[in-house]
């Protein structure tokens, strides 16, 4: 039996892509545990994202850059320069987050960013519904269909209480050009702005955000989408972030937003199997491979009955312990 390894070695392992074959069929997995905001106005802040251990990237003209029309086209035309250079980092981890669609900037972002091959991602912000998909995936269409680049994926961040109304819709959405006006891949929660719009009261319970999160995880789930938690504003407090993690994963996010670089390597060590998980996982396996080779198909584990939903659950860890690097116990 392998022991001794460390959990917190994850954080330092950034975006494991990893083939692994399962009992039923070879999977692909690519962990998007953080989703760093770089704010691209700022050339000293696109520099130190160079590296960044983050998963994923986001390059943002949106929030992070000052409303003003000037201010949001030097950060465009910053950003647009600096994608072209060689030392970016590999473009699975670069997503941009461009401005919503009801704003002078949208078409000119769209048209200046998504022809570059490295921006495999867009986040778009502000979706309130299908109708809000279908309008980006036009604009992605009309500017790609002449350019050959691999197909965008799209995020759209649920900020709004007409988007979790229509969180299935969305969540269902598929663009009439195939992958040519993009594919869905993610939805990300906006706890800021959904407050803001709602006027639920943020507490450091996260207690009035349970309904809202979850519904975001069930619907992302229902149609293989990855589901990303909301950034913790209380960037300096690193055991509350701690707590913020577990609970979102708990909940079945799969990564979550960080607005400072020193958020990254928590979250990354968080959003993982944790050693126990990864134990007992590898023992259900081994013993129902055992109970099987003797006709059984369901066994008795340290107190609880271990049948195929439960097999299910310790592929899914394995699998998630193997993409993160980490060992796996053997008997």
């Amino acid at each position: 039996m392998v022991v001794g390894f460390f959990r917190y070695a994850a954080a330092t392992t950034s975006h494991a892509f990893v083939c692994i074959r399962t009992r039923n069929a070879s999977t692909s997995i690519s962990l998007s545990r953080s989703y760093l905001y770089v704010p691209s106005a700022s050339e000293r802040m696109l520099e130190k994202s160079l590296k960044t251990p983050s998963d994923v990237i986001v390059y943002d003209l949106e929030d992070s850059v000052p409303p003003g029309q000037a201010d949001k086209l030097n950060a465009r035309s910053r950003l647009k320069a600096f994608l072209q250079r060689p030392d970016i980092p590999e473009p699975t981890r670069i997503a941009v987050r461009v401005n919503d669609l009801t704003t002078p900037f949208f078409g000119d972002d769209i048209a200046e960013i998504v022809t570059n091959p490295a921006v495999r991602s867009l986040v778009l912000p502000k979706v309130h519904s299908a109708q809000d998909l279908h309008h980006v995936s036009r604009q992605i269409h009309i500017v790609t269909r002449h350019v050959d680049r691999p197909p965008i994926s799209l995020i759209p961040s649920i900020e709004s209480a007409r988007a979790l109304w229509n969180i299935g819709e969305i969540a269902s959405w598929k663009s009439e050009y195939a992958e040519g006006g993009g594919t869905l891949s993610a939805l990300l929660f906006a706890a800021e702005d959904y407050c803001a719009d709602t006027s639920i009261i943020r507490s450091r319970s996260r207690q009035e955000l349970l309904y809202t999160r979850s519904q975001i995880v069930i619907a992302a789930r229902a149609f293989g989408l990855s589901a990303i938690d909301m950034v913790c504003i209380n960037y300096q407090d690193n055991e509350y972030l701690e707590q913020e993690c577990r609970d979102g994963r708990e909940l079945g996010f799969s990564g979550k937003q960080a607005i400072h670089p020193n958020q990254v390597p928590i979250i990354q060590s968080i959003y993982v199997p944790t050693s126990k998980e990864i134990f007992r996982a590898a023992k259900i396996l081994h013993q129902m491979d055992v109970a099987h080779s003797s006709q059984k198909g369901a066994i008795g584990l340290e107190g609880e009955m271990i049948d195929a939903p439960m097999i299910k659950q310790a592929e899914k860890t394995i699998t998630l312990a193997k993409a993160a690097g980490l060992e796996i116990p053997t008997f």
